[in-house]
């Protein structure tokens, strides 16, 4: 594709025009999947449509929590579940996923920002708590101090009974009381005041050796005691710092003149220029201050070059009837026949990459479809999901369905001597019956209330 880039002065020219077409957007170089959150600002002021030439960027409107990404609608993945609505028994919870995308609509014909949701029955803990009591209080444990006053305590255990499902006992298990040991304590040593500040061992700032001040003080108030011993002043009867005040000055930094704009970061949709400066005017020296501010600023640059979008291939369309050429019925046959299905490559533009694959694919059959087959009941399946999620009294479905084993026709065969051997699936509904079963004779289902339901609630408001 050939690029065609704008000068410089119509390209700023174009950041400080009005956005037309729709409503000023913030535009992003990037849209993160996984979180559905828009990083890489470019910068703000301008149309969806210009943000949109790379499908890649994203935006979002201006006080709005929702990022969309430029590219075709499609779901985003699922969230995680929400923490059930019970913490014990049976209860619910949700999750959901977001239409994400511009320019059309995700499938069920979901509007990009549009929720859906689905619920499920859930069970945090088989139980609820049940309370324990208290055995009798332990004996007082020794004095807490060796001489003079301190405290003592006694315990008591949660196990009269034990509680159950995460359940615990009322009040606390230990109580303390005074008590005095009836013996005379050491007096223990602390330092009086620190004296003045000595001689500076240097008269400027610089060189090998920063110039210190010194001062000390005296384990005097009071001193420790000798019978019974005391311990000793901690730490050390000096201390030492840097003299202050001296020559020379410190100089504080300033910057030098914006150099040149840089051109455009892209040759399509939208991008940023640079320009920066050094803090060498001067130099900042003696530890004075930095520059204030920064070094470098970008601004917004238009290319009006829509960018390439690649092709996609949609959904897979269903199968077509099993047959083979020639032969008018194979049906319920160990015959072998063939069937196509094909996908569409969709939302190519502006020179993007053509779909990689095949649009038709071919396979080998067994037709089966409405054979008459004796079935047997299958077991109870799991519990669906819960239906409506967001409606009135949902509930979730399970099934026992009447089903037939499959007839032993090979599973290959060698369609051209010389190409291996091809894989033959089984293809169509068949016409099973089994013994009827609560009136039914294809599909039993039993249904329960989904409990303690929790509302839909859009995460972004």
């Amino acid at each position: 594709m050939t690029s065609h880039l704008l000068p410089l002065s119509l390209l700023l020219l174009l950041f400080t025009l009005p956005a037309t077409g729709s409503n000023p957007v913030l535009c992003f170089s990037q849209y993160e999947e996984s979180s559905g959150k828009c990083k890489g600002l470019l910068g703000g002021g301008v149309s969806v449509e210009d943000c949109c030439l790379n499908t890649a960027y994203a935006f979002q409107v201006p006080g709005s929590k929702l990022c969309q990404a430029c590219r075709s609608p499609h779901w985003s993945p699922w969230s995680v579940w929400a923490p059930c609505s019970m913490t014990c028994t049976v209860g619910s919870q949700l999750r959901h996923r977001r239409c994400i995308g511009h320019g059309g609509q995700c499938p069920e014909k979901a509007e990009p920002g549009d929720l859906e949701w689905q619920l499920q029955a859930c069970q945090a803990q088989p139980c609820c708590p049940v309370m324990g009591g208290w055995s009798n209080w332990g004996p007082w444990e020794p004095c807490s101090v060796t001489c003079a006053k301190g405290t003592q305590t006694r315990r008591r255990l949660c196990n009269h009974p034990s509680p159950k499902c995460g359940g615990h006992c009322l009040g606390e298990a230990q109580e303390s009381q005074a008590c005095d040991t009836q013996q005379v304590c050491p007096i223990h040593g602390a330092w009086a005041s620190w004296g003045p500040w000595g001689i500076c061992s240097g008269t400027c700032q610089g060189g090998p050796n920063a110039p210190m001040e010194r001062r000390n003080r005296v384990c005097s108030a009071p001193p420790p005691s000798v019978q019974p011993p005391g311990r000793p002043c901690p730490g050390a009867p000096y201390e030492q710092r840097g003299c202050s005040g001296l020559p020379p000055c410190p100089v504080a930094g300033g910057w030098g003149p914006w150099g040149q704009v840089s051109p455009c970061s892209v040759t399509c949709g939208l991008g940023q220029t640079l320009e920066k400066r050094k803090c060498d005017r001067p130099v900042p020296q003696h530890g004075g201050p930095p520059c204030a501010g920064d070094a470098s600023r970008t601004y917004i640059c238009n290319t009006a070059v829509p960018c390439p979008v690649d092709g996609e291939w949609g959904l897979w369309g269903e199968w077509t009837t099993c047959i083979r050429r020639n032969i008018k019925s194979i049906t319920c046959q160990e015959i072998q026949g063939q069937q196509t299905r094909s996908r569409s490559c969709k939302g190519r533009k502006f020179d993007g990459q053509r779909c990689a694959g095949e649009q038709q694919d071919i396979r080998y059959c067994y037709n089966i479809n409405r054979c008459s087959w004796t079935g047997s009941w299958t077991e109870w399946g799991s519990w669906g999901l819960c239906q409506p999620p967001c409606g009135p009294n949902p509930v979730r479905t399970r099934q026992r369905l009447c089903k037939a084993p499959l007839p032993k026709f090979a599973p290959t065969f060698t369609a051209v001597e010389g190409q291996g051997e091809k894989n033959v699936t089984f293809w169509g509904r068949p016409s099973t019956t089994c013994e009827t079963e609560q009136g039914k004779k294809a599909v039993l289902e039993e249904k329960q209330p989904c409990q303690h339901v929790p509302p839909c609630k859009d995460p972004l408001n």
